[in-house]
Protein backbone atom coordinates (compact mmCIF):
# COMPACT_ATOMS: atom_id res chain seq x y z
CA UNK A 1 0.00 0.00 0.00
CA UNK A 2 1.13 3.30 -0.96
CA UNK A 3 1.82 6.52 1.74
CA UNK A 4 -1.33 8.32 0.46
CA UNK A 5 -3.17 5.64 0.83
CA UNK A 6 -2.14 4.05 3.90
CA UNK A 7 -2.92 7.84 5.30
CA UNK A 8 -6.37 8.29 3.99
CA UNK A 9 -7.41 5.00 5.15
CA UNK A 10 -5.99 5.72 8.86
CA UNK A 11 -8.02 9.28 8.37
CA UNK A 12 -10.72 7.04 7.86
CA UNK A 13 -10.26 4.65 10.72
CA UNK A 14 -9.65 7.36 13.22
CA UNK A 15 -13.15 9.11 11.78
CA UNK A 16 -15.09 6.04 12.15
CA UNK A 17 -14.03 5.49 15.43
CA UNK A 18 -14.59 8.80 16.66
CA UNK A 19 -16.71 9.17 19.66
CA UNK A 20 -18.23 5.90 19.79
CA UNK A 21 -21.24 4.30 18.65
CA UNK A 22 -21.12 4.67 14.01
CA UNK A 23 -17.94 7.67 14.48
CA UNK A 24 -18.10 10.96 12.78
CA UNK A 25 -19.59 11.89 9.20
CA UNK A 26 -17.40 13.16 6.85
CA UNK A 27 -19.44 16.02 6.60
CA UNK A 28 -19.34 16.68 10.59
CA UNK A 29 -15.51 16.21 10.67
CA UNK A 30 -14.82 18.54 7.36
CA UNK A 31 -16.80 21.14 9.49
CA UNK A 32 -14.71 20.70 12.37
CA UNK A 33 -11.69 21.30 10.01
CA UNK A 34 -12.65 24.03 7.97
CA UNK A 35 -12.85 22.09 4.45
CA UNK A 36 -15.24 20.67 2.48
CA UNK A 37 -16.87 16.95 3.00
CA UNK A 38 -15.27 16.75 -0.61
CA UNK A 39 -12.30 17.16 0.71
CA UNK A 40 -12.55 14.49 3.32
CA UNK A 41 -13.47 11.99 1.11
CA UNK A 42 -10.91 12.48 -1.36
CA UNK A 43 -8.26 12.51 1.32
CA UNK A 44 -10.14 8.92 2.49
CA UNK A 45 -9.76 7.62 -0.83
CA UNK A 46 -6.26 9.16 -1.81
CA UNK A 47 -7.42 11.13 -4.36
CA UNK A 48 -6.65 14.05 -2.50
CA UNK A 49 -3.25 14.66 -0.93
CA UNK A 50 -3.90 16.52 2.38
CA UNK A 51 -1.03 18.84 3.02
CA UNK A 52 1.32 18.62 6.05
CA UNK A 53 -0.80 21.19 7.82
CA UNK A 54 -3.86 19.50 7.16
CA UNK A 55 -2.63 16.21 8.98
CA UNK A 56 -1.39 18.33 11.74
CA UNK A 57 -5.01 19.59 12.28
CA UNK A 58 -6.43 15.73 11.71
CA UNK A 59 -3.77 15.17 14.64
CA UNK A 60 -4.87 17.38 17.24
CA UNK A 61 -8.55 17.25 16.59
CA UNK A 62 -8.51 13.22 16.83
CA UNK A 63 -5.50 13.64 19.89
CA UNK A 64 -3.08 11.48 18.12
CA UNK A 65 0.72 12.26 17.29
CA UNK A 66 0.63 12.85 13.44
CA UNK A 67 3.34 9.95 13.27
CA UNK A 68 -0.15 7.97 13.95
CA UNK A 69 -0.90 8.61 10.54
CA UNK A 70 2.14 7.37 8.84
CA UNK A 71 3.04 3.57 8.71
CA UNK A 72 5.11 2.40 11.41
CA UNK A 73 8.76 3.48 10.94
CA UNK A 74 12.00 1.84 12.99
CA UNK A 75 14.50 3.87 14.24
CA UNK A 76 17.26 3.77 15.84
CA UNK A 77 18.64 5.80 18.69
CA UNK A 78 22.05 8.00 18.31
CA UNK A 79 23.55 10.08 20.02
CA UNK A 80 22.04 13.55 18.75
CA UNK A 81 19.02 12.07 19.80
CA UNK A 82 20.42 11.23 23.20
CA UNK A 83 21.43 14.68 24.09
CA UNK A 84 18.08 15.64 22.90
CA UNK A 85 16.71 13.82 25.95
CA UNK A 86 19.15 14.89 28.12
CA UNK A 87 18.68 18.41 27.48
CA UNK A 88 14.80 17.57 28.03
CA UNK A 89 14.78 15.63 30.63
CA UNK A 90 14.24 18.99 33.17
CA UNK A 91 11.69 20.71 31.01
CA UNK A 92 8.30 21.39 32.19
CA UNK A 93 5.71 18.91 30.93
CA UNK A 94 3.69 21.73 29.00
CA UNK A 95 7.24 22.29 27.55
CA UNK A 96 7.79 18.45 26.93
CA UNK A 97 4.85 18.21 24.87
CA UNK A 98 5.35 20.77 22.97
CA UNK A 99 8.68 19.78 21.96
CA UNK A 100 7.31 16.16 21.40
CA UNK A 101 4.59 17.43 19.01
CA UNK A 102 7.40 19.63 16.94
CA UNK A 103 9.23 16.31 16.38
CA UNK A 104 6.86 14.58 15.27
CA UNK A 105 5.64 17.59 13.19
CA UNK A 106 8.86 17.61 11.68
CA UNK A 107 9.37 13.75 11.33
CA UNK A 108 5.56 13.71 9.45
CA UNK A 109 6.68 16.73 6.84
CA UNK A 110 9.99 14.82 6.02
CA UNK A 111 8.22 11.50 5.96
CA UNK A 112 5.58 13.05 3.69
CA UNK A 113 7.74 14.97 1.36
CA UNK A 114 10.09 12.38 -0.21
CA UNK A 115 9.10 11.34 -3.25
CA UNK A 116 6.40 8.70 -3.85
CA UNK A 117 7.93 5.82 -6.20
CA UNK A 118 5.81 6.01 -9.54
CA UNK A 119 5.02 9.35 -9.18
CA UNK A 120 6.45 12.78 -11.12
CA UNK A 121 7.46 15.35 -8.23
CA UNK A 122 5.68 18.75 -8.05
CA UNK A 123 6.97 21.46 -10.56
CA UNK A 124 7.21 24.90 -9.46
Amino acid sequence: MDLLRYIGNRIRELRQAYGGEGGLSQEALAKHLDVTPNTVSRWETATYKPDINDLEKLSRFFGVSILELFPRLEAGENEPMAALLRTARDLPDDDIRELQKYAEFRKARSIYSRPQPGRKPKVS
